[in-house]
């Protein structure tokens, strides 16, 4: 049950940040919405997509379901975003741009890019020769309009929060933001059925689904994103292997673990492009040490072959 429903009709949705931009819904704090959004593809994806199908996705950034007015939100508020339940709808797609877009953790290593479309059953997502991925939905993007003039893009995270990808913004986690704009002006979208920490091949299992979610004023003063998440951290799956990179800074690191996380699920019977998305949806991140002039970073899984 919730308050109100916005659906992901096209005059509900936009595609970056601005000031300017008319409110679709407008909510008493405390009211709770059940927000439908679309995938980071658009919607432009089919089931059994090709890379080819990812090239040819057409959005101008991440699709948004939004923006919320909170009546009385005025800028030097904090708004309190209490996330309640997040449902797929069966479906979900993990996918490696080709080398030459150069995003992602590793591009030069995947030249072909790579896709796989995850069938969503309750709450696990299954993958390649039976593996099967504990699913943790949260909504990628959460955020509030920031007062400079837009447009904005919305692929960088904000001091007023937006494509944050923080997995912990589980159901019965809250998060909170600084209100910059008069009725803060709230939108989410990006919704991930799983994904691992730091989502090392750009996508997690991007999904469409609903999230429904309390709006409410805080008496709390943040100048960032700030969050009470819901539950302890700790690996997906179980069984858990780790692999260490050591490196002068954290990227060089965070690669080494990562290539050695691929190269243990390569042994395990997975493809390279199979093991760099699972990678990406199961496997988590750990800055272990930045204090003895090489920076350690561990991967964590519990999720792969047998």
């Amino acid at each position: 049950m919730a308050d109100h429903r916005l659906s992901r009709a096209s005059e509900h949705l936009h595609y970056d940040w601005n000031r300017d931009r008319e409110p679709v819904l407008r909510v008493a704090p405390g009211e709770t919405v059940a927000v439908a959004c679309r995938d980071a593809a658009d919607g432009q994806l089919p089931r059994g997509a090709t890379v080819a199908d990812v090239e040819a996705v057409d959005a101008p950034g991440h699709a948004l379901t939004g923006p919320i007015h909170v009546t009385g939100a005025e800028p030097g508020d904090t708004l309190a975003v209490d996330v309640l339940s997040v449902e797929h709808e069966g479906v979900g797609w993990t996918y490696v741009y080709p080398g030459e877009a150069d995003v992602g953790l590793l591009p030069e290593e995947f030249p072909d890019g790579a896709v796989y479309t995850w069938d969503l059953e309750g709450d696990v997502g299954h993958f390649v020769n039976g593996i099967e991925v504990p699913l943790a939905p949260f909504p990628g993007v959460l955020g509030v309009t920031p007062a400079e003039p837009g447009p904005h893009s919305t692929t960088p995270p904000r001091r007023v929060g937006g494509n944050l990808d923080v997995k912990h913004l589980t159901p019965g986690a809250t998060l909170y933001l600084p209100v910059e704009v008069a009725g803060a002006l709230f939108s989410t979208g990006d919704l991930h059925a799983a994904q691992g920490d730091g989502e090392v091949c750009i996508t997690a299992i991007e999904m469409p689904g609903t999230v429904r979610l309390r709006l409410r004023l805080a008496d709390r003063d943040v100048d960032g994103p700030r969050l009470d998440p819901a539950g302890p951290y700790a690996p997906p799956g179980s069984d858990p292997t780790a692999v260490t990179g050591l490196g002068a800074d954290v990227n060089e690191a965070t690669r080494e673990a990562v290539r050695g996380m691929i190269a243990r699920l390569v042994d395990g019977g997975l493809t390279r492009q199979q093991a760099y998305m699972l990678c990406s949806v199961a496997v988590d991140l750990k800055v272990s040490e930045v204090v003895n002039d090489t920076v350690a970073v561990t991967a964590y899984t519990g999720v792969g072959p047998a």
